[in-house]
């Protein structure tokens, strides 16, 4: 029996002993436990037994243990709530819509068309067209002659997206009509007269082009432009602009280089005066390289215009040099950054850019080149906050051969019929002379708050000429304010111009010019609608809310109050 005991007892103490060491191992705590050797107890610790004990069975009896677990159910009264997700309040955003359509009518029966279609067979390109069209009938106060005008614009194009280069190729046609009906008032027309001229000028301009962009690698892309011009008289104009751009490294910095090659050639069936036609052949080959300098707060723009200039048509070649540097420093982060440059270019002229600007020009023009020998000014611009933005800019400007509207001598006294109907006193001309303009602008725009916004600008311009009395038909002041409101549905919007005295100079038939003073005016847009749905949108314009009788040119007086309504609709194929 002690021998039975003493085998208890060893079996007890490894077991304790082995308890042990577990919990060495399991109950781990941020502490440090060094352990040595764990612990393995072995008969060799107690002392040696002689002989192996025999167990009598017969001693021990032998009972059957059943184990039964009884499974009682619990009762809960713990039921968890629903989750509901916190949703963050915004607003809600409206569905934006590939392609629209603008149709609208007004006053002095005044159509409007404007629509943006377009679609693509892939992710990697796009197609489309964009056409616009607008007329009326004019019905100017106390004109002579019809005043009404059209114009109409159809874009096609295609862009193509890869990985490497993206390139995008355009064309189109614009169909523009318009009227010579500022008669001299103080002729005396006859109706006989007044039945006989036909005033009426078409402008048609068909383009094309292209442009080209690489990722990487020295060649850049370019660009491509085609423009062929011509109007109801015979006048033809063809100008080609075609600009490849490279760009390598110089050190940690890159240069880059664009190459200019433009082609301007025309020509009118006859001039003013006489009925001997007028050509201007004009072929600029450039070149215009740009180093740019970073440095912290600090952005330098090093480069130059080089041209060598071929007027064909009078035989005389000659070579031009623009500086073109600009700069800029950021003072205090955005809220001050100072700028300035001195630049320069050669400008081709062309016949379609002046009838643009100034669609009574009489297809008789003398085109020439224009030398902006200089352009230096100095400003500044920033953030006062993030609601008010501003910029301040004062430039001196030297210009040659800067190009003048004036107006046409009048070949009629109102009886003698002419055969031309822009011969009448009705039309204007281009004359040349060296400029000199001193120029100050300033602009302040306000985001009062996320629906309202309000802005404008002021130039003042003081002209200096070196054989004409004036700078004609350029205004010396320049002021435009802008007001724009919009919320979920509805949407305002205003503008108001002033463009201070002009001078003009006017030659009545058999007679001395001129010179007119045009007095200053003010004009008062207005604009607003109504969204009805994403798709649905009615909008309300109105041009010369004041219904000032000004005029932009010498005797043409402008529409009164002009009134447009419309919709929009917006949609996806």
């Amino acid at each position: 029996m002690n021998k039975n005991l003493i085998i208890l007892f060893i079996t007890l103490f490894s077991i304790t002993a082995f308890a042990q060491e577990e919990a060495v191992r399991d109950t781990l705590n941020t502490g440090e436990i060094n352990v040595v050797k764990p612990y393995t107890p072995t008969i060799s610790d107690a002392f040696k037994i002689k002989e192996n004990p025999t167990l009598d069975n017969t001693d021990i009896p032998k009972d059957s243990v059943n184990y039964t677990i009884n499974s009682v159910p619990v009762a809960s009264t713990f039921t968890p709530a629903k989750g509901k997700a916190k949703g963050i309040a915004k607003e809600k955003m409206d569905r934006i819509y590939a392609n629209y359509v603008s149709v609208g009518f007004g006053n002095n029966t005044t159509p409007f068309l404007e629509a943006y279609i377009h679609s693509s067979t892939t992710r990697y390109n796009d197609y489309g067209v964009f056409i616009n069209h607008l007329s009326s009938k004019g019905n100017v106060k106390d004109a002579l002659l019809d005043t009404n005008y059209s114009d109409t614009k159809v874009d096609f194009y295609y862009k193509q997206f890869d990985r490497d280069y993206n390139w995008e190729i355009n064309a189109g046609v614009k169909h523009q009509i318009s009227n010579w009906y500022g008669l001299p008032k103080a002729l005396a027309h006859t109706n006989t007269f007044l039945n006989s001229i036909d005033a009426k000028q078409k402008y048609l301009n068909i383009f094309a082009g292209g442009k080209l962009h690489f990722e990487g690698g020295i060649f850049k892309g370019g660009k491509v432009e085609l423009n062929q011009f011509s109007d109801n008289y015979n006048s033809n104009e063809i100008q080609l602009l075609i600009q490849p751009k490279v760009e390598f490294p110089i050190s940690s910095e890159l240069i880059n280089t664009t190459a200019i090659i433009e082609f301007v050639s025309g020509k009118f069936n006859q001039n003013y005066i006489t009925a001997n036609n007028i050509n201007h052949n004009f072929l600029k080959l450039g070149i215009a390289p740009n180093f740019e300098v970073l440095r912290n707060d600090l952005t330098v723009n090093l480069g130059a215009k080089i041209y060598y200039s071929f007027d064909l048509e009078n035989k005389v070649n000659k070579f031009f040099a623009y500086p073109n540097v600009t700069a800029s420093y950021k003072i205090a982060e955005e809220t001050l950054i100072a700028y300035a440059g001195i630049t320069g270019d050669l400008h081709l002229n062309s016949f379609r850019e002046f009838a643009q600007d100034n669609p009574f020009v009489s297809p008789t023009l003398n085109i020439l080149q224009t030398d902006n020998q200089y352009n230096a000014y100095i400003g500044a611009k920033g953030k006062l906050n993030s609601d008010v933005s501003y910029n301040f800019k004062a430039s001196f400007i030297n210009e040659r051969s800067k190009p003048l509207y004036i107006q046409n001598p009048s070949k009629t006294d109102g009886i003698i019929a002419t055969t031309n109907g822009y011969e009448l006193g009705n039309s204007f001309g281009i004359i040349y002379d060296n400029v000199k303009t001193l120029a100050v602008s300033g602009e302040l725009n306000i985001d009062f708050s996320k629906d309202l916004k309000f802005g404008g600008n002021v130039e003042f311009n003081n002209y200096t000429t070196k054989t004409q009395d004036e700078a004609w038909n350029l205004p010396t002041v320049k002021t435009s304010l802008f007001a724009d409101y919009h919320n979920n549905k509805w949407f305002a919007g205003s503008n108001l111009f002033f463009v201070g005295k002009r001078y003009d100079f006017v030659t009545p038939f058999a007679g001395l010019g001129e010179k007119v003073e045009l007095k200053s005016f003010v004009d008062l847009n207005l604009n607003g609608g109504y969204v009805f749905t994403d798709r649905l949108t009615a909008f309300a314009k109105a041009n010369n809310v004041l219904s000032t009788n000004y005029q932009r040119y010498a005797n043409f007086d402008v529409q009164g109050i002009q009134v447009l309504l419309g919709i929009t609709y917006k949609f996806d194929f």
